[in-house]
């Protein structure tokens, strides 16, 4: 189907349904690293992003929402249990719940009736679903976690090494694993929204695409309409030098120093075009629910587990508090209850979206879970809405552990101290002032009361000091598990 037709499908559904007359149907369109500056309805004059936009002309965007951690198996694990990650334990990449039987999104959705299905990248270990029924059999969930992640070295700045392979497999073609991942997952969510039947339980359809993760290999039309189009990116004199310690850990880490100009400019342009790819693969998805028995009476949200950096302040991939890594799109869409072409532009995270699933179900969560539901600001937009964000990284190729709090036009980073011989380092940005986040603002002390301020808050969202969280981190991550990796 077309996307006018598509448009179409949607527009004659609004109204049809009062809400209230029986819970809706979620279906959940997660992606990993969408980098929200990468899609036209967040402002994108270059980015092709049709469905995407589609679904936010139908719903309503949210301009200022965080993940809760900048890495694929926090953030993931953080959604699935409905906490803060340092609560969870989710460290790092190889990091699992607490047990197969805690508390999840999916076991409230089960709790108030609803058949919890998944259907893509949850990044799970291979022995765990968390209650979710899974109906595709991906090696996106069949991760072998162990708990470890690297131990902390904050003197460990050795020259840069070669350059990481990843950027070798920046390139036009045909087919990837990212590729192959995201095809399954679409053929799977339509062939279950075709068999799926009016009278059954209602869904909640987690639908986990790949894209645009990389590596960043997408075929040669997505590639074209970028090429030699996208800037380069903005790196004023003497920011890298002035980067937190921390970052410059991950430029030596991840080994992405000094990448050559024509590497990062294919990098972007291939991601663009990486974005475009997943977009089309989201618009089968949609087109299919258009064309469904539960178009009218299902809420569709779109969102990202991170964002990337593409090269932004001397960094990729993701793993830093700055707005391409910590911010993601959010949209939510259900023309029978909101208007379209709606914007939300206070900060809140997908820890409050977890809440808003269940407040949409019906479903209690536990007492101590985080975040709020977003339900009474979509209702009403001009709803007392917190406008607080917090997400936290505690993985790998860094110092120390650090946390950041974003509330109203400001942004406050912590960075626990990496040894004795280390002070903690301070980030603050006014991102009405500079959105570009070069002029941290910490040290001025015009500002020294609103850091303490905000520092305090931060311990209050995330329930410690990061200073805690992170000695705890240091407790386990060097042991992990006492799981053995698997013999091959």
């Amino acid at each position: 189907m077309a996307l006018a037709a598509i448009q179409r499908s949607w527009q004659t559904l609004r109204g049809r349904r009062a809400p209230g007359e029986g819970p809706p149907n979620l279906v959940f369109l997660f992606s990993d690293e969408h980098n929200a500056g990468v899609m036209g309805a967040y402002g994108s004059p270059l980015a092709r992003t049709p469905h995407l936009d589609g679904l936010a002309e139908r719903g309503v965007v949210f301009e200022s929402a965080y993940c809760s951690s900048p890495l694929c198996g926090p953030s993931r694990l953080s959604l699935t249990a409905g906490k803060y990650a340092s609560r969870v334990g989710a460290w790092g990449n190889r990091s699992w719940l607490p047990g197969d039987d805690v508390p999840s999104i999916a076991r409230v959705m089960r709790g108030a009736g609803y058949d919890a299905v998944l259907c893509g990248k949850q990044h799970y270990d291979a022995t765990r679903r968390y209650g979710f029924r899974e109906i595709t059999d991906l090696r996106s969930n069949r991760y072998h976690k162990t708990g470890i992640v690297n131990r902390r070295d904050p003197d460990d700045l050795a020259p840069p090494r070669e350059l990481s392979k990843r950027f070798s497999n920046f390139r036009v073609g045909k087919d990837s694993p990212v590729l192959r991942h995201d095809r399954t997952v679409a053929a799977s969510a339509l062939d279950f929204l075709r068999k799926r039947r009016r009278g059954e339980a209602p869904f909640f359809l987690l639908v986990g695409f790949l894209a645009p993760h990389f590596p960043l290999i997408v075929p040669e039309p997505y590639w074209a309409p970028y090429q030699g189009r996208v800037p380069a990116p903005e790196i004023p004199d003497g920011q890298l030098a002035s980067l937190p310690r921390n970052y410059q850990h991950l430029r030596l880490g991840f080994r992405m120093s000094d990448v050559p100009a024509e590497v990062v400019q294919r990098g972007r342009e291939l991601y663009h075009g990486l974005v475009t790819w997943m977009d089309e693969q989201v618009g089968t998805v949609l087109d299919a629910l258009a064309r469904s028995r539960f178009a009218d009476d299902t809420v569709v949200v779109y969102a990202a587990d991170h964002g990337e950096n593409l090269g932004e302040h001397g960094l990729w991939w993701k793993n830093c508090m700055y707005e391409h890594a910590a911010r993601v799109p959010l949209v939510v869409s259900w023309p029978a209850r909101w208007a379209g072409g709606q914007r939300r532009s206070g900060a809140c995270s997908l820890l409050d979206l977890v809440q808003t699933f269940a407040d949409l179900g019906g479903a209690a969560t536990p007492d101590d879970w985080d975040g709020d539901s977003l339900l009474p600001w979509l209702d009403d937009p001009q709803h007392s809405w917190k406008d607080r964000a917090a997400a936290e990284y505690f993985g790998h190729n860094v110092a120390s552990g650090f946390a950041m709090l974003r509330r109203g036009r400001w942004k406050y980073v912590y960075h626990t101290r990496p040894s004795p011989r280390h002070a903690p380092e301070r980030e603050l940005y006014d991102l009405a002032a500079d959105p570009g986040e070069f002029h941290n603002r910490a040290g001025r002390p015009e500002h020294a009361a609103l850091l303490a301020e905000l520092h305090a808050s931060l311990v209050r969202e995330v329930g410690e000091d990061p200073e805690e969280a992170e000695a705890r981190c240091r407790a386990v991550i060097g042991e992990g598990y006492g799981r053995p990796e698997p013999e091959i």
